[in-house]
C-alpha cells in the first residue's frame, strides 16, 4: 500500500471513530430526553412507537395496522364483535 493510500485509510478510520463517539452521545442524549418525558408522566415505549410510526408511509402504515387487526382477532385478541359494530376493518 502506498503511503498516500495509508494516509486516506487512517483519515477514514479517524472520521469513522470521531462519528461513533457523536452517535454515543447522540443516543445518550435520546436517552435523556426519553427519561425526562417519563417523568413527566409520557410512556417512553409509546413515545417510540410513535417514532415509528411517523417514519412509516402512509400506505404502509395502514397496511400494518390493517395486519395487525386481522392477526389480532384471529387469535381472539379484540372480540370479533368489534368488526361486526364496524369497529374494525
Amino acid at each position: 500500500m502506498h503511503s498516500s493510500d495509508a494516509n486516506k485509510l487512517k483519515l477514514y478510520i479517524e472520521k469513522i471513530e470521531n462519528l461513533e463517539v457523536e452517535r454515543t452521545e447522540v443516543q445518550e442524549h435520546i436517552a435523556d430526553v426519553y427519561k425526562q418525558a417519563k417523568s413527566d408522566g409520557f410512556d417512553p415505549r409509546i413515545m417510540k412507537k410513535i417514532i415509528k410510526l411517523k417514519k412509516m408511509k402512509t400506505e404502509d402504515r395502514e397496511t400494518e395496522d390493517m395486519l395487525l387487526d386481522a392477526y389480532m382477532l384471529a387469535l381472539g385478541l379484540i372480540p370479533s364483535s368489534a368488526q361486526e359494530h364496524g369497529e374494525l376493518p
